[in-house]
């Protein structure tokens, strides 16, 4: 699927990293962001962007993709991962080289769109997948107090560098939904278990882990509803809490044609010269006019 007349979103990417916005930006309320898998890139879940968008037009939703960088396990090669792994045990997951630049990613995302847009953090969501689902826990429950997420959901996920978590004091009661599955041969789900007896054990107090009796080390259909489910109880669409973005009267030229670029009216500024004209195609954009 892709953004079309027909769609409320539009797709714009910025480097590597894919987002899919409402149309009319106005209409944002929320926000999450989806953190991919070992050896993915952000294009490996813009499927299921799309689909949230669909159903939930108010979401600005953000896939970022890791950097490419040597994985132990994986013989030394290079791919996209959010930190090194060299096993599937517990013991091997206690280092994570890398995981706390890849955490400061994330927190740059969030209090980037807090800056530009006044959304609260706690109309944001972080949801992962496997090593995304591991890095959107350790970024999430370790948050400043006044930076509370709305949530976060795990998917085939687990708890990663132990030795180095603890949850923030104020976070314990962020809500958490941890989906696996019971076939899953890479992350199993006795180690998904133990995860969320640790983090529990730690203060969580809100902690919810659904399983599925087919399922790999994968996503399906089942599994996608009850998240959708979790993210419409804890970023429903709420008027009050619409983004405030800047006038487009005080924005600089490159501001506008960033405006323009993530609202994919990019062909409509073909041609135009002056500031006045991006200006009025930013107004008449967010007025519902094109």
């Amino acid at each position: 699927m892709s953004s079309s007349s027909s769609t409320p979103f539009v797709v714009s990417h910025s480097g590597t990293t894919i987002t899919v916005s409402p149309k009319n930006p106005t209409l944002q309320s929320g926000l999450l962001v989806i953190s991919h898998g070992l050896g993915d890139t952000a294009q490996g879940f813009l499927d299921v962007a799309e689909m949230f968008a669909l159903q939930m037009p108010h979401l600005k939703i953000i896939l970022p993709t890791a950097p490419t960088q040597p994985v132990t396990m994986n013989m030394g090669m290079p791919m996209p991962s959010w930190y090194d792994i060299t096993g599937l045990d517990e013991r091997s997951n206690e280092n994570c080289r890398g995981i706390q630049e890849s955490r400061q990613t994330l927190v740059d995302i969030l209090r980037k769109e807090h800056q530009d847009s006044k959304l609260p953090f706690d109309r944001m969501v972080l949801m992962g997948f496997s090593q995304g689902g591991a890095l959107s826990l350790f970024t999430g429950m370790q948050l400043e107090k006044e930076e509370k997420l709305a949530g976060i959901v795990v998917m085939s996920g687990y708890l990663a560098a132990k030795a180095q978590f603890s949850i923030t004091e104020g976070l314990e009661s962020v809500p958490v939904l941890h989906c696996h599955g019971e076939r899953d041969p890479m992350v199993q789900i006795s180690m998904a278990k133990r995860s969320r007896e640790a983090v529990m054990s730690m203060g969580a107090k809100n902690y919810e882990m659904k399983t599925y009796s087919d399922l790999v080390h994968s996503v399906n259909m089942e599994e996608l509803r009850d998240i959708q489910s979790f993210l419409e109880k804890v970023l429903p669409d709420d008027d009050t809490c619409k983004v405030s973005l800047k006038d487009p009267n005080e924005m600089s030229i490159k501001e506008l044609k960033e405006a323009i670029r993530n609202a994919g009216i990019g062909s409509k500024a073909v041609g135009l010269m002056e500031k006045s004209e991006f200006i009025k195609l930013v107004e008449d954009h967010r007025n519902g006019k094109l």
